[in-house]
């Protein structure tokens, strides 16, 4: 979780672009949180990183697409992570 630290210039500022760490660091969460619960605890920690940092949702939303990374969780505060499931559990 720590490579995600990379993101919050992008994710709480008026950057123009997440850096290339960022994007590399999405990519790595992505494709180790396999299991319905890594995908939990990862939403958790997405969640709780979102509130303390003052994430703005909307670019939130916009770095799986930016990074070209699909994200297995919404960076989303008002997600219920209790509803995250993985399609090979």
């Amino acid at each position: 979780m720590t490579k995600l630290l990379n993101c919050l210039q992008f994710l709480t500022t008026t950057a123009p672009s997440p850096s290339l760490s960022c994007c590399v660091a999405v990519g790595w969460v992505s494709q180790h949180a396999t299991t319905t619960q890594d995908r939990r605890v990862l939403c958790r920690c997405l969640k709780s990183a979102s509130l303390a940092y003052k994430v703005d949702p909307t670019r939130a939303k916009e770095l799986p697409d930016v990074c070209k990374v699909p994200v297995p969780v919404p960076i989303l505060p008002q997600i219920d992570c209790d509803k995250i499931q993985s399609s090979i559990d």
